[in-house]
This record gives C-alpha cells, sequence and structure tokens, in this order.
C-alpha cells in the first residue's frame, strides 16, 4: 500500500491528499494523485467531501506540497479511508 502525505488549510475547511499512483503504466516516470476535500462537518466529525482529483509527476507534486506549507497549510494525520 502507498504511503500518504497530509495537508490542511489553516482555517481547517480544505484537506489534501498526496499519494502515489501504484498502477501507474509509465516505466519511466513516478506519478503522484492529488486528492483534494472539503471540511462539510465539525472537524473529525464526519470525513471530508472529496471535490478534485489531479496527477502530477512527483516532482511537481513536490513542489506543490512545498508551496502549500509555505501558505500555511499544516501536515495532519489522515482524514479519510483510501
Amino acid at each position: 500500500m502507498a504511503r500518504s502525505y497530509w495537508l490542511v488549510n489553516s482555517n481547517r475547511s480544505k484537506v489534501k491528499r498526496f499519494i502515489e499512483n501504484t498502477n501507474n503504466k509509465d516505466q519511466f516516470s513516478k506519478y503522484i494523485f492529488i486528492d483534494s476535500g472539503k471540511v462539510t462537518s465539525t472537524w473529525g466529525k464526519e470525513p471530508p467531501v472529496m471535490t478534485k482529483r489531479e496527477e502530477l509527476k512527483i516532482e511537481k507534486a513536490r513542489d506543490e506540497y512545498k508551496k502549500l506549507l509555505s501558505q500555511g497549510w499544516r501536515k495532519t494525520p489522515p482524514v479519510w479511508g483510501n
């Protein structure tokens, strides 16, 4: 199972999960899924609603992760299942 990395924005209304695409057919590049979610209830009572999935090459996904951290997003434990 692929490891996932989670971020939450500063007001805890959005989350993002970064997870490796283990079914990728490209032998030369690794890809990461970035799943975005919207928190629709009190934090922790219900999982966020997934709103978007994008797939980026690992280098671009790392850049996006770093950019979000610099914008005030924080690491968080998993908030919805795989």
